[in-house]
């Protein structure tokens, strides 16, 4: 995997809304909308993921792939721990609060 190297699984913060960000557009996608899971290894972030709807944000240029399954494992225990079934958003449901549009 990561030999010798810490790798954190992380919530993203408010200060994390730049890398979120960064995030997406080194992948070249959407921004992240919801709450999410960040990865990083080394403190350096390098994948999240969406925990509204499932989607995820990747650095292109690193080896994320099972950096994105440990952000997918996080996230089943995440709802495990709730008891919540089916979607994303029910399986975060009460653990975090959605922004509100006056936030943004």
């Amino acid at each position: 995997m990561y030999p010798s190297h810490s790798i954190i699984i992380r919530n993203a913060l408010d200060e994390d809304v730049r890398t979120l960000i960064g995030l997406a557009a080194l992948d070249s996608r959407p921004e992240l909308t919801g709450p999410a899971l960040i990865a990083e290894i080394d403190g350096v972030p390098r994948a999240a993921l969406d925990l509204w709807d499932g989607s995820v944000a990747a650095d292109p240029f690193a080896h994320t792939a099972e950096l994105v399954e440990l952000l997918r494992l996080r996230a089943r225990r995440l709802e495990a721990a709730q008891g919540t079934t089916s979607t994303w958003r029910s399986r975060v449901r009460g653990l975090v609060r959605r922004p509100s549009a006056a936030g943004c």
